[in-house]
């Protein structure tokens, strides 16, 4: 059991650290790819395309033909792109190899899922809490070690790292997790997948690229909303498909929607506690507020952040086996809100931003934690992992929003400061706020959580509940069919039965 948690969580970390790994080389790669500044944050932009797209394709899949296959398809795929990243000297390719990479982010949703599948029921919170605490870990470790690896080392290096990390994750996953007992029968939706990734590349397009296109240009503009008429005629063309890509039909039952609709808000609140301390750390003491950190001085100080998450592991899964999941969600989201308050007005010194980003991360953990085990307690054991999957895909895009509000906010509040621009702390204030106010709507959101009952079949193992949710004939928060009902065909949709897998 802990050779399964040690795999799953360094799965995790791999995936994150090559999010974060790149970062403090991107003013260089222009100079060293031969390209323009705006050309090279592609090398950023297309790993978040192809997570948001690989993310519930893959989790589909994993449902259909087994987690572990897909996971090491994932693995694959990524330690495949690190090889052309590192052997690229010009822009396509590197593009290319940081696309192939940022199909890992779909590990982090199918990894939570085989928690439910390879750990006793008890356990699952803290593998779950462990899990979600690697986005930390591995995004923190990545911005010091990113700068030393390019302090003493050609920048390709950055790569080889992941490529060798990735490589051994591709062998210790077939060996150490056993085959997923649970499966989804049907036809894989093809054309559903081709809507939602064209939908979500055209949304993400337009939030990671507004700021540089404009926010009223055409390109902006038609991005964002014809990509937001493909995600709306989703809807509809999931319902009319016997397999669908997402299970809308459960995706919007009541405990799954309101998880799924804080998913977006606290990914929000999430991101803004790591770019405006980033922010605070770099900025140029002249400001008044700023304190002038190189990079790796900046990832150290980010350092305790991340250990947050790892430590707060067991004990969000003490408060989600003694409290409830719904309580710890809802106990985590306001912490996360009065800490960023707080923030508001102490700030001024290192250890304020410090300790301040640390009381976020409390939160967000026991956020994070509590997320997948209500979402895994509210649909049937066959749909764990495109369930989380479409919930990790809601952070994510919860991110991304954030990402283009905190760009909207800032370029709005400025000050020139030797010839330089920089945004001031009013702006940065403002975006304290917004991460409050989108943390205590998300505790609104949770509240109505109480008044569903929890799912009995939590607290089964994968192969009991699987067994248990066939004999009754309807999925985890479905009615029971009346005892006359015949047998469904398997090529209803999934929230009409459970189907035992192959």
């Amino acid at each position: 059991m802990g050779l399964v948690l040690a795999t799953l969580s360094l799965c995790g970390t791999v995936t994150a650290l090559q999010q974060t790994l790149i970062i403090p080389v991107l003013p260089d790669l222009p100079a060293l790819l031969n390209t323009s500044a705006s050309n090279a944050s592609w090398l950023v932009t297309a790993t978040l395309l192809a997570g948001a797209v690989a993310t519930p394709v893959v989790t589909r899949l994993a449902d259909m033909f087994g987690k572990r296959l897909l996971m090491s398809i994932c693995l694959a795929v990524m330690v495949s792109g690190s090889l052309l990243a590192a052997l690229s000297h010009s822009l396509g390719p590197a593009v290319a190899g940081r696309a192939m990479q940022g199909v890992g982010v779909a590990l982090i949703p199918v990894g939570i899922a085989v928690m439910r599948d390879e750990l006793s029921p008890e356990r699952v919170p803290l593998g779950v809490a462990l899990m979600s605490a690697t986005l930390a870990i591995g995004a923190g470790a990545g911005l010091p070690l990113s700068g030393l690896i390019a302090e003493h080392f050609d920048w390709h290096a950055l790569f080889w790292v992941t490529a060798v990390a990735g490589a051994l994750m591709l062998i210790a996953v077939p060996l150490v997790l056993s085959q997923s007992p649970s499966r989804t029968r049907g036809r894989f939706d093809f054309r559903g997948a081709l809507v939602l990734s064209t939908g979500l590349t055209a949304v993400l397009l337009a939030l990671s690229k507004g700021a540089e296109w404009g926010w009223t240009s055409a390109a902006t503009l038609g991005a964002g909303l014809g990509g937001t008429a493909l995600l709306l005629s989703f809807v509809p063309l999931q319902l009319r498909v016997d397999n669908p890509l997402v299970d809308v039909r459960v995706a919007r039952r009541p405990a799954v929607l309101l998880v799924n609709i804080t998913a977006v808000l606290l990914g929000f609140g999430m991101f803004a506690n790591l770019l405006v301390t980033t922010q605070l750390l770099q900025l140029p003491a002249s400001t008044g507020y700023g304190l002038g950190l190189d990079v790796i001085n900046t990832g150290i100080w980010m350092a305790p952040s991340a250990l947050v998450f790892g430590a707060m592991a067991p004990a969000s899964a003490t408060v989600i086996n003694r409290i409830g999941a719904q309580a710890t969600l809802l106990i985590g989201a306001v912490s996360m809100s009065a800490a960023y308050v707080v923030r508001v007005f102490v700030s001024t010194e290192l250890w304020h931003v410090v300790a301040g980003s640390m009381l976020v991360s409390v939160g967000t953990s026991l956020t994070y934690a509590a997320m997948p085990i209500l979402i895994m307690s509210a649909v049937p054991v066959t749909g764990t992992a495109s369930a989380n999957g479409l919930n990790t895909l809601l952070r994510s895009f919860g991110t991304s929003l954030s990402s283009a509000a905190i760009a909207a906010v800032v370029t709005m509040g400025s000050t020139r400061i030797g010839g330089a621009s920089f945004p001031t702390f009013a702006a940065l204030s403002s975006v304290f706020w917004m991460a409050a106010g989108a943390c205590l709507l998300a505790t609104a959101v949770a509240v109505p959580l109480f008044r569903l009952a929890p799912n009995v079949h939590v607290h089964m193992t994968a192969g009991e509940a699987l067994a248990a949710e066939t004999e009754a004939g309807f999925t985890p928060t479905a009615p029971p069919l009346p005892p006359a009902a015949p047998a469904r065909p398997a090529a209803e949709p999934a929230e009409a039965g459970v189907h035992r897998g192959s």
